[in-house]
This record gives structure tokens, C-alpha cells and sequence, in this order.
């Protein structure tokens, strides 16, 4: 009876991520073959599982449009950066703080933990900004992503639940310092939580326009985001007249939501690529230290 019960339950447990599955993989299905599918078609519902009247004008467009390329550019220098000073700070920081024998871990714990919850709000760090003169720089957009609070804890968490103490007193016996004992052994047994922290720093980043927003007027400097969030909300492509007719102007905003689809996959695609080679190291890294016994 126990068999069957259980046999049951992984069927409908089967069924079930199925469904989720499902959930959350259709509507960037749907985004991609909208992107290459009749305008037309797709407005009026058509398009359900397959593209239909295939078209390839909005990637001719995104091609010949280059503040998306420039926005690509700035992105991708953004992400680098920030992965690599987030990482560089954040492990050796989130070590330390696993460490029972830094004086006052305690308080700074408490005090970065404050921090997460309270802050000075966007007009006082902008007055900060601004008086260091770091408006209009590329040093802003890298600063304000590469380091959170939340990444030193879950790291600081791993390193409580895999580093013991004894491996350390050990390297003490054979003459090994602190440095090297962080360089040659710690970080060669981190590879896990250095591949989430870097994962969760360059999709923060990614995905990253506000700041942007905020901190920069100068269009050369502009991630990704914010050029297609320009396309998408304010719709500058787009040039209709007075003169166009009722069908023209529906034609054009049927090309303006096909060009939408588009932009949607280039910003989405590098992130799909990237995120399964670090898949397994995520699942691993955050659930580490969670379950006891």
C-alpha cells in the first residue's frame, strides 16, 4: 500500500513541475517566436505555439540600431567589473566574518545586518555621489551593484558550515598564516559560493537600469537596459504624423511590438546562456549550511 502511495505521489509530483515548468518557460517561448512572427498575426491572437508568418525585421533593426550596441557594450564592461570587485571583496569579507577570533565580528554583523534594512534613501546617497564627483562616470554604475549585504551573509554561511575550525588549526601547526591559508586553501574549497556570488552579482547587474537612470545623462555611458527601456516605454523610434491614416498607424504599432519582442530576447539570451553553466553550483552553494544533521 505504502508502494502505491508513493508512486502516486511522484507521479503527481512529476505532473506538478511539469506545470511549473511549463508556467515559467512559455512566456519566453512566446516572447521568441512573437519576435519572428507576423506583427498582425501576433496582435490578433494567432500566435499560440508557433511562429507564424515568419519575419526577421526586428532583428534587422536592433542590427542597425546603435544604441543598443553601445548599451550591449557598456553592460557587458559593467557585469565584468562588478563580478570581478564584488567577488574580490565580498569572499574575503564574508570569510573574515566567519572567523570566531576577529575582534568585534559580532557588531560589524549587526551593523552590515542594520544596513539592510535602513539606509539614508536615493536623495542623500545622491548628494554623496555628487560630491565625490561621480556623476556621469562608469565608476558609479560598477560601485553601487558589485556589493550587497545579502551576498556577504550567504557567503559567511557557507564558510561557517564548510571551513572548521580544525582545518585551520591544522594549517596553524604546519606554519601556515592566515593569507595563506585564505589563498591556498579556503578559496580552492569556496569554488561553490564564489560561482553563486558571482552569479548573483552579474544578473543584478545585468538586469540593473536605475542607477543608470539616476546617476547618468551622458548616452554613451547607458547599460542595455536603459536603451531598451527607452524603446519600450517611450517608444523614441517610432516617427508618426499627423498625416498617417488610422491603418498606418496601426501598422507601425504593430512593428513597434514586434521591435519590443526583439529587444526583449538580445537582453534576455545572455543571461539564459550563462546561467546553466553555473546552475549547479547555485543550487549547491545556497542550500549549503540550511539543513543540519
Amino acid at each position: 500500500m505504502r508502494k502505491y502511495s508513493d508512486h502516486i505521489l511522484n507521479v503527481f509530483t512529476v505532473a506538478f513541475a511539469l506545470i511549473v515548468l511549463l508556467v515559467c518557460l512559455y512566456p519566453l517561448y512566446f516572447v521568441f517566436i512573437a519576435s519572428v512572427s507576423s506583427p498582425e498575426l501576433t496582435a490578433a491572437g494567432k500566435v499560440i505555439l508557433l511562429p507564424k508568418g515568419l519575419t526577421l525585421s526586428a532583428y534587422e533593426f536592433i542590427l542597425q540600431e546603435k544604441d543598443i550596441w553601445i548599451g550591449y557594450r557598456n553592460t557587458v564592461f559593467y557585469t565584468i567589473m562588478s563580478v570581478l570587485i564584488g567577488t574580490a571583496i565580498t569572499i574575503p569579507a564574508a570569510y573574515a566574518l566567519a572567523r570566531k577570533d576577529l575582534v568585534g565580528h559580532s557588531i560589524i554583523l549587526k551593523f552590515l545586518t542594520f544596513l539592510m534594512f535602513f539606509n539614508g534613501g536615493l536623495i542623500p546617497t545622491y548628494i554623496i555621489v555628487s560630491k565625490l564627483h561621480l556623476l556621469n562616470t562608469a565608476a558609479i554604475l560598477i560601485i553601487l551593484n558589485c556589493v550587497t549585504v545579502n551576498n556577504i551573509i550567504v557567503a559567511r554561511t557557507f564558510f561557517m558550515s564548510n571551513i572548521p575550525d580544525e582545518l585551520l588549526e591544522a594549517a596553524q601547526l604546519d606554519g601556515c598564516g592566515n593569507i595563506q591559508f585564505f589563498t591556498k586553501i579556503v578559496v580552492p574549497l569556496s569554488k561553490t559560493i564564489i560561482a553563486v556570488i558571482v552569479l548573483y552579482v552579474a544578473v543584478w547587474q545585468w538586469n540593473s537600469y536605475f542607477n543608470a537612470l539616476i546617476y547618468t545623462t551622458n548616452r554613451k555611458l547607458q547599460p542595455l537596459q536603459l536603451v531598451l527601456r527607452d524603446l519600450l516605454i517611450q517608444g523614441q523610434n517610432l516617427n508618426i504624423g499627423e498625416e498617417m491614416d488610422a491603418a498606418s498607424i496601426k501598422y507601425m504599432m504593430e512593428i513597434a511590438n514586434l521591435i519590443k519582442y526583439g529587444v526583449i530576447v538580445v537582453a534576455i539570451v545572455p543571461m539564459l546562456c550563462f546561467y546553466p553553466f553555473l546552475q549547479k553550483y547555485f543550487e549547491k552553494g545556497v542550500l549549503i549550511g540550511s539543513v543540519k544533521g
